[in-house]
């Protein structure tokens, strides 16, 4: 298949990007940078870059503007970058603040990424490409090195005075230091380390530690939420935000994001780092989605050994239907700045391309992050936030290749039918090694059978034969147990495979008929 064959479509839908709605960004495929370790200015891929060391390595936001081909010929649509607001200086036992959550100043850029102008260039970029900027925020803290009991909260900007910065300027040294610090900790909760067992904590308490300590704001506090409202409500036109994602925000509360949902006035999709679906999807009442967390656990322990569980994956998939209000505006991801990369846990080429596929075909955004597609393997932080340069941006390597041509299907499938974005996938069949999906109405669907049987695995489709695609007398049928379907039946794309890999069948206008699959979901 032609790289442009499925993208240009849907890019020309997309041309000249203008305000996205929820709903617009169920149709988007999204790749996530860390500014400091994607690109430099000076378009080095050399520079030197030892994550381990967690120090900042020189990627900028002019770089991301000069790698935006990289990026778009994979067919994504949107980038997610790292939070962009200065952050505290300097390297600790924890590393800097390369990352951005570690904030001190909300209202300037960080100056280690470039000006505010080279944002907005980058905005303007996407934008010029028919692509969504997707930036990351932190309501919940601020940063600090130090102790937690040894805060300077007078470094802050905002959330650093009584009520008028210009009032305690002129006059700080007449305000007893006692005083002074009491209104200034007004804006933030007392220290303590948070107790993940206890819900109270989890919002009241502090992430970090006390080599880097993450004084936790009083989001609940009517002052802390009309200065991030209205900062957010400026950020977004300031530099034409499409889309946000939200750090910590089980840590933040859940009545914090209402209002700030309606003052953002773009999709928000927030970080509940959570693997159950009950304590996940309430979160969905006040944001648009979340990050599918529960799904990331059932899809990595599936698909990472041969011996993984596909049960606990249906299940889990049903569940989420059932318990979030829609699957459909969650954030589907396999990796992530906070996680252990996948091949960090198997070699096997097979089980990593069936755990990417049915990553990126799930209900939801599909999220790559940066590294995926050059099969970097860090297995914790900070060894999982790679520089990318290092790479030479290898347009040929196996994971860039397969991850174009999956976003090609799954754009393909958006332009015959806009309706597939809202219709929730299922499990058609599943055994202990095989499950198989259905995703979209009847005039267009995908089908993708997908297998943890590993490259050893018996050859044929999923894995040696067990779902079988066949022509039948009213239209499309399945049938169970064996055979082997091959890419012949007329009106089916067939990325079939061999030895544990996975299979996919589009199907298309012969769809009419199809026996028992015309169920919605």
């Amino acid at each position: 298949m032609k790289l442009s064959s499925f993208l240009l479509p849907l890019t020309c839908l997309a041309s000249g990007a203008t305000a996205l709605s929820a709903a617009g960004w169920k149709g988007q495929s999204i790749y996530q940078v860390i500014t400091d370790r994607f690109a430099r200015t000076d378009g080095s891929t050399t520079a030197a870059c030892n994550a381990a060391n967690g120090v900042y390595c020189g990627g900028t936001w002019r770089g991301i503007i000069n790698h935006l081909d990289y990026i778009q010929n994979m067919g994504f649509t949107a980038i997610w970058i790292s939070p962009i607001v200065l952050n505290i200086a300097g390297n600790t036992a924890d590393g800097s603040s390369y990352h951005g959550y570690w904030a001190q100043d909300i209202y300037s850029v960080n100056s280690n990424f470039g000006t505010a102008a080279d944002l907005k260039a980058l905005s303007a970029a996407l934008h010029a490409r028919g692509m969504y900027l997707m930036v990351d925020v932190v309501t919940n803290h601020m940063g600090y090195i130090g102790c937690g009991t040894c805060v300077d909260y007078s470094i802050y900007k905002p959330f650093n005075s009584v009520s008028n910065p210009t009032i305690i300027s002129s006059y700080r040294f007449f305000i007893h230091p006692r005083l002074l610090t009491k209104h200034q900790q007004s804006y933030y909760h007392p220290f303590c380390l948070i107790d993940y067992n206890n819900a109270t904590s989890v919002t009241n308490c502090w992430e970090g530690d006390n080599t880097v300590s993450l004084p936790d704001l009083r989001t609940e506090n009517s002052n802390v939420q009309s200065t991030w409202n209205s900062w957010i409500t400026q950020l977004v036109a300031n530099y034409s935000i499409d889309g946000l994602r939200v750090d910590s925000a089980q840590q933040t509360g859940k009545a914090f994001f209402p209002s700030f949902q309606t003052a953002a006035g773009v999709y928000i999709v927030g970080e509940i780092f959570n693997g159950d679906p009950n304590y996940v999807c309430p979160y969905q009442n006040y944001m648009n989605g979340m990050l599918n967390y529960p799904a990331y656990y059932w899809i990595t322990q599936a698909f990472q050994s041969t011996s993984g569980s596909i049960s606990n994956l249906v299940n889990g998939i049903n569940q989420m239907k059932s318990t979030c209000s829609d699957t459909t505006l969650l954030g589907s991801f396999l990796e992530n700045h906070d996680v252990a990369r996948f091949p960090s846990y198997t070699s096997d080429a097979a089980l990593t391309k069936n755990a990417i596929a049915f990553t990126m075909l799930a209900d939801g955004i599909p999220i790559i992050y940066q590294g995926q597609e050059q099969h970097f393997s860090g297995s914790s932080v900070p060894t999982n936030r790679e520089a990318l340069w290092l790479s030479s941006y290898s347009t040929s390597s196996t994971y860039y290749t397969f991850i174009a041509s999956v976003n090609q299907i799954r754009n393909q499938a958006i332009y015959k039918d806009a309706t597939y974005l809202s219709y929730k996938a299922y499990p058609i069949y599943s055994d202990s090694h095989v499950i198989a999906m259905r995703k979209g109405f009847t005039n267009y669907q995908i089908i993708g059978v997908f297998n943890n049987m590993g490259a050893s695995g018996s050859t044929g489709h999923a894995g040696g034969g067990g779902v079988e695609l066949c022509d039948g007398d009213d239209g499309w049928e399945w049938e169970f147990g064996g055979g082997d379907a091959g890419g012949a039946a007329e009106g089916v794309l067939s990325e079939g495979a061999v030895g544990g890999e996975w299979d996919l069948w589009v199907v298309g206008e012969r769809r009419e008929g199809r026996k028992g699959m015309d169920k919605e979901s």
